[in-house]
């Protein structure tokens, strides 16, 4: 697992299960105003990696790519939220603002696939992760956080998946 700097981790995942559990370690840190960004072209694993998150999370719903219903809304038990954002349908920086990011961020996390087509809309603190399709099941995944609250998810994302590598 390659630390390509303080902010930056890069790992190799050689099927959709390992994927998924990486991204169920992240998400059972999560919390509400979180904003994890996932980038790669369709085929990339974003959606097995957003099903591993809200899984870790503790979903109690079942995860899907909202691709045409743009956000998907998963509960825990107790009543908190996390937004799953898939903007690959937007149109238009003007039509992605009617979302209101803001609000969802006050209300739960967020994970948002296609994050780049929000622009400016998208917090200068996140953790952006940009999946490569590699071969047949690898994935290239590269971590990088934006922020004290990101370096911080990262870390023990690193503790819990690498032993502290």
């Amino acid at each position: 697992m390659p630390i390509l700097d303080s902010h930056t981790v890069e790992f190799f995942s050689r099927s959709p299960e390992q994927t998924r559990r990486i991204g169920m370690r992240l998400g059972g840190d999560l919390k509400a105003g979180d904003v994890i960004c996932l980038q790669g072209n369709l085929g990339a694993g974003k959606t097995t990696f957003a099903q591993g998150l809200a899984q870790g999370w503790g979903s109690l719903d079942p995860v899907s790519s909202p691709t045409f219903i743009i956000v998907n809304l998963y509960r825990r038990p107790n009543g908190e939220k996390l937004f799953h954002l898939d903007t690959y349908r937007l149109d238009s920086i003007p039509e992605a603002e009617e979302l209101d990011l803001d609000s969802m961020l006050a209300e739960g996390a967020l994970i948002v696939e296609w994050p780049e087509r929000l622009g400016d809309l998208i917090p200068a603190e996140r953790l952006w992760i940009h999946l490569d399709h590699v071969a047949d099941e690898r994935r290239q995944m590269r971590f990088h956080a934006s922020g004290k609250r990101y370096d911080d998810l990262l870390d023990g994302m690193r503790q819990s998946v690498f032993g502290g590598a």
